[in-house]
This record gives C-alpha cells, sequence and structure tokens, in this order.
C-alpha cells in the first residue's frame, strides 16, 4: 500500500521538488522507513537541493515555469515539441536546410545551444550537428518511448526537449544531434548576447 503511494507520488509530473520531498518525507515516516530526507549526507543534499535559485550541473540558472506560462510564451508547435517531447515530421523544419552562419539557441530560454559551424546535412530531414557550443549547455537522458531506447538531448537551463543524440555522425565526434527547428531559433553571426 505505501508502496503504491510512493509510486504515485513519483508519477506526478507537475509536481514541485520541494512538494514531492515533503509528501516522500510524510509516507516515509508512516510506512516505517528510515527518515533519509532529513538524515545523514544525503538529506543536507536534498535540502539545499530543495532550495530557490537551483542551478544546474553546469552551475547555470535553472529556468522553471508552469505549463501556463510555458503555454503563454511559446506556440502551440513549439509547446508541443519542447515541453511535451513532441517531434516535427522530417523535412518539414525551417532549419533542416538552412545554411546561415551563427548560432541556434533554446526557443525556450535563448540559451546558445549549436553552432552553425558544426551543422551538417544528415539527410534526415532534421537540423543536425556533431558537436554543442559548450558540453554544458546540453544535457542527455536516456528515453526509452516507443520501445526503443535512445539518448534525448535537453537545454540544460529550462529542460526543454531539443531531440536526440546519434553515434552515427561525422568527425571529429562521431555523434548526430538530430534536433526539432521548432526547439531553435536563429542568431545570425551569434550577436545577440541574451541568454549566453
Amino acid at each position: 500500500m505505501y508502496l503504491k503511494n510512493i509510486a504515485e507520488i513519483i508519477r506526478r509530473s507537475a509536481m514541485d521538488r520541494r512538494l514531492f520531498l515533503q509528501q516522500l518525507g510524510t509516507v516515509a515516516l508512516f510506512a516505517g522507513l528510515p527518515a533519509w530526507a532529513g538524515a545523514g549526507d544525503l538529506g543536507r543534499y536534498l535540502a539545499e537541493d530543495a532550495g530557490g535559485g537551483e542551478k544546474t550541473a553546469g552551475g547555470m540558472e535553472k529556468i522553471e515555469k508552469t505549463d501556463a506560462e510555458w503555454r503563454e510564451i511559446l506556440t502551440p508547435e513549439q509547446y508541443r515539441i519542447t515541453r511535451k517531447k513532441g517531434t516535427e515530421a522530417p523535412f518539414t523544419g525551417e532549419y533542416h536546410d538552412f545554411k546561415g552562419k551563427g548560432v541556434y539557441r533554446c526557443v525556450c530560454c535563448d540559451l546558445s545551444l549549436f553552432s552553425s559551424e558544426t551543422k551538417f546535412d544528415s539527410g534526415t530531414g532534421w537540423p543536425s550537428f556533431y558537436a554543442p557550443i559548450a558540453d554544458n549547455h546540453v544535457k542527455e537522458k536516456a528515453d526509452r518511448s516507443f520501445f526503443m531506447t535512445r539518448t534525448e538531448v535537453l537545454c540544460n537551463r529550462c529542460d526543454a526537449h531539443l531531440g536526440h543524440v546519434f553515434e552515427d555522425g561525422p568527425p571529429p565526434t562521431g555523434l548526430r544531434y538530430c534536433l526539432n527547428s521548432a526547439a531553435l531559433t536563429f542568431d545570425p553571426e551569434g550577436t545577440r548576447k541574451a541568454g549566453a
């Protein structure tokens, strides 16, 4: 019964982290589990992590918004792709065959993600890059949807779904970051400073 309650709490996708930790501590208390949330190094880590001003693994300020706030600033297609992990149809995105010189940024938070210098034509119908602008600007996560295992690529600052990375790209990395155009904006010549 108590494990079922824990599983239900974990499944709540819109729950914020502080509420999750509070509820998990309450469930642990009533289930007779150790009160790990307040003990030792793990407890201190969780308490610090639940505070405001959260930082990403790369040390930048995390951007978090409610679904309503994201819907307000994004088009329906941008929202579907970046916040709900959608995919645009191949050969339909604005940047799949785009040749401009500059920087591709996150449509949600304006963080610089990829340079046109690393863009290549993969023939897949999506904009493809062999390396991000900086390793700490994107993060990767296992994606086991659709009965396969892939590696999802997300913006490290706002967790926007960008696309997937595959190990069939060109040298020097051998990687192919296969992205959705709707998850990106383009900054010609990389002159815009906002968002880094």
